[in-house]
């Protein structure tokens, strides 16, 4: 893909106000945006979320009650959760260290220092802790809507919701805490948001070179 064919594809990409439930995204495709999901960047790559794909009908339809009666979290092909751990703790810091020395096959003991550095800024009373890790959540959002029209997949991310209703319904109240949505299907042909132009500030408004 070239850097305007870029262009042309999040040009083409808007939140989809009504999907075409009769549309499903391929398995194959679906599978790609679940792996841009997990390959999403974090800070130090704590990775301090969960992605819920909430493939079950009905109870897409009791949270599309807790979304303010929107459409798109029924009529979308696929629905994703974005949530944050409820907490970090040291046991998440010595959990991706061992998955580190799992995957690079090293020992443990090498990364003594990086393990300390993590353990430092999560323990960092300063530090409002879950805020980092919701900024950390919405780099997943960006990724999975890029990568979603790349792959000329509609998406919309989704705001309008009821998070602590979310957690009860999907019973993750426990360890993670809902942020927000996102809907991934095809738009439907009578989806008026489609046709209308993207109202962007100039490039000179927002982007200052120093």
């Amino acid at each position: 893909m070239n850097s305007q064919e870029l262009l042309k594809q999040l040009r083409w990409r808007y939140a989809t106000q009504r999907f075409d439930p009769a549309r499903k995204i391929p398995r194959k495709i679906w599978e790609t945006l679940e792996q841009v999901l997990v390959l999403t960047p974090s800070s130090y790559g704590l990775q301090p979320w969960k992605f819920f794909v909430v493939d079950d009908p009905a109870l897409r339809k009791r949270l599309r009650a807790a979304s303010w009666d929107q459409s798109q979290i029924t009529d979308a092909s696929h629905m994703v959760v974005f949530a944050r751990k409820k907490e970090l703790s040291p046991t998440d810091v010595e959990h991706y260290i061992e998955r580190i020395a799992q995957v690079r096959k090293i020992d443990a003991a090498l990364l003594r220092g990086f393990k300390q550095t993590m353990l430092g800024h999560i323990g960092n009373s300063s530090l409002d802790l879950n805020a980092w890790s919701t900024a950390q959540v919405y780099i997943a959002l960006g990724n999975f809507l890029t990568s979603a029209a790349m792959l000329g997949i509609d998406t919309c991310p989704m705001g309008g919701i009821d998070p602590p209703q979310y957690d009860k319904i999907l019973g993750i109240a426990k360890d993670y805490r809902t942020l927000c949505v996102a809907t991934a299907g095809y738009r439907a042909k009578d989806d008026a948001q489609a046709s209308k132009a993207k109202v962007r500030f100039p490039v000179q408004e927002v982007i200052e070179h120093k």
